[in-house]
């Protein structure tokens, strides 16, 4: 499974590359829900890039950003406030007597604060970070599909609920955020060969247990361990990942989502002790992916197995 990557945020990069043209309408749908409070997560690399916006409709979107981002530096200022008077409200309290309630209580309070001014920091941050460009499933990424003969490029949510589903789909397959190869007949087989997408992608991240990424087995008495392993392809380079999403409604509420198809791993990957990888495919075969065939699906597959195959460098996560 991809638990989580570093894409490309910004929809130039596709737009250059492709000639694809922007969704405005569905842009500024996504940030208008987020403003009215919606719990939608969007990276800052996708945010940023409406920082200098070129035309009325980006514009828009820029002041909805902003507005936003002004609710959110507000309400991280007065958790800051609360927090503090927490905080000092626990010094206090140690200071007459050591307790364990008190330690607690102030521990949090720190993270707590730490936590705030990193996300204020980041709401005012013009130089750009790598997590700025990391998704998780549930955030939002740009995605590149074909629509009238045109790439075009949507704001997407990093786990898909086919159309036609009820809207508890996503707690009962919550890992949706991925569509493996051998289901693509089965489960995916709604989207297979009619709703494919594109995501560039830079470097990935899997879940994986500590003693497999080491190759061994558990030692007696030994816990398993959870540690994140980052993987980059080398040489570097941005990859194609192969996608499929859906557009689901239910009358009133409407949402975008796409899942990264992934197949069994190259040998670096599985002996990091992972055994899924996401399919990046060849540039040349991106029209043709995004232009599938229901009367072709063998077409489909082989662009899925001559796909882009880098040796995948790992590292534990940061």
């Amino acid at each position: 499974m991809c638990y989580s990557a570093y894409i490309e945020g910004d929809y130039r990069k596709y737009v250059k590359q492709f000639g694809a043209r922007l969704d405005l309408a569905e842009f500024e749908r996504l940030y208008r829900e987020r403003l009215r409070g919606g719990k939608l997560k969007v990276p800052k690399a996708v945010d940023d890039a409406f920082g200098q916006p070129g035309t009325s409709g980006e514009q828009a979107i820029k002041a909805l950003i902003d507005e936003f981002n002004a609710q959110q530096a507000t309400k991280l200022e007065q958790e800051v406030f609360a927090q503090r008077e927490r905080l000092a409200k626990a010094d206090r309290a140690l200071e007459t007597k050591a307790t364990k309630a008190a330690a607690e209580s102030k521990r949090i309070a720190s993270d707590k604060i730490s936590a705030a001014l990193r996300r204020l920091e980041d709401i005012t941050r013009s130089t750009p970070k790598d997590r700025d460009s990391r998704i998780f499933p549930g955030y939002y990424a740009p995605v590149m599909v074909m629509e009238d003969g045109q790439p075009v490029i949507k704001p997407m949510r990093y786990q898909c609920r086919i159309a036609g589903k009820p809207a508890n789909y996503d707690v009962k397959f919550s890992g949706t955020y991925n569509a493996r190869r051998d289901s693509l007949g089965g489960f995916w087989k709604p989207l297979f060969g009619r709703t494919h997408g594109i995501l560039l992608v830079n470097v990935f991240f899997e879940n994986v247990k500590r003693h497999k990424m080491e190759g061994r087995e558990l030692r007696p008495g030994e816990q398993e361990e959870n540690v994140v392993i980052e993987f980059n392809p080398n040489p570097t380079h941005q990859m194609h990942v192969a996608c499929l999403w859906s557009k689901w409604t239910n009358g009133t509420e409407e949402l975008l989502s796409f899942a990264a198809i992934t197949d069994e791993p190259p040998a670096e990957v599985l002996a990091a002790g992972h055994d899924r990888c996401i399919v990046p495919i060849q540039p040349n075969y991106v029209e043709a992916w995004l232009n599938p065939s229901l009367d072709d699906l063998e077409a489909q597959q082989a662009i899925l197995e001559d796909r882009d195959r880098p040796y995948y460098e790992h590292k534990l996560a940061a």
